[in-house]
């Protein structure tokens, strides 16, 4: 028995370990809680459209050689303010806009990308080095998620009447072009956090899929937001942990087991209903 207890706990000694725990920490808790606004919002898309449009952005940083961080803040936000302008001066539905703007500007980035002479790892920027983590990326996702959480703390009363109705936001006096710039903000952010960690394309599931389950079983918002965080931080762990054993990548392991876990809620609450149906008829 203690044999099989220190073979399942040999891993965790480890820096490189550790540091990816941490790390996915880092990143589960803001993207957790932004996931809950994106879903009630329905900017799931969103999420999609500016994890895609930070390409060119880190591209563009690496041949400046300034911090990758900034130029996929910069390029995030563009992006935003990109669809938010098109979308308020053209007939087009923001879903298409949003289509249009991030792909092309991911396009642009595997353009420059392929064009440029750099040593710059493409698959690391798409799907994340979560086990190659750094004290410096550490500190940069700690600051970022800290941001983020307490932005989100402070507001979230006054973000959550914007995501349900910002007509009636804006009649209660609420500022809602700040709100609205705020949430695209702290999204570069949380996206930008996530980047070294997850990567671009997974960055988008763990945007989506624990406010997703979290809906599905909960009824109150405030519940809805721990509840979100919960299962961001243990599926992240899970996945990690998972990952060394059967050999597989982190951050995909952490996405399958969310899909897993969202499976399951989904099948419960279908459940649910129909034995309310079948007891109320």
């Amino acid at each position: 028995m203690m044999e099989i207890i220190d073979q399942a706990l040999f891993p965790l000694q480890f820096e490189f370990v550790q540091n990816a725990f941490l790390i996915s920490i880092c990143v589960a808790v803001p993207a957790a809680l932004l996931s809950c606004f994106l879903v009630l919002k329905g900017w799931s898309l969103m999420g999609d459209a500016i994890s895609h449009a930070v390409l060119p952005g880190i591209v563009l940083a690496y041949l400046a050689a300034i911090p990758l961080a900034v130029g996929a803040f910069v390029s995030g936000m563009i992006c935003a303010l990109a669809t938010g302008f098109i979308d308020e001066n053209s007939r087009v539905k923001q879903d298409t806009v949003m289509g249009v703007v991030f792909s092309g500007m991911f396009g642009f980035g595997l353009v420059l990308y392929t064009k440029v002479d750099t040593d710059l790892h493409l698959d690391h920027i798409l799907f994340g080095d979560i086990l190659g983590i750094g004290p410096s990326d550490l500190v940069e996702s700690g600051l970022i998620a800290l941001v983020v959480t307490v932005a989100i703390g402070l507001k979230w009363r006054d973000l959550m009447m914007h995501a349900f109705d910002p007509t009636q936001a804006k009649t209660a006096g609420l500022p809602v072009r700040v709100l609205h710039y705020g949430l695209l903000c702290i999204l570069s952010l949380t996206i930008v956090g996530a980047l070294k960690a997850v990567g671009i394309i997974l960055a988008i599931a763990m945007l989506i899929a624990p406010g997703a389950i979290a809906f599905l079983i909960t009824r109150q918002f405030g519940p809805m937001l721990l509840t979100a965080v919960a299962i961001a931080v243990g599926s992240s762990l899970l996945g990690i942990y998972a990952s060394l054993f059967i050999d597989s990548a982190p951050a995909p392991t952490i996405v399958l087991i969310m899909t897993i876990i969202f499976i399951i809620a989904f099948v419960v609450t279908v459940v649910r209903a129909h034995k309310s149906e079948s007891t109320y008829a």
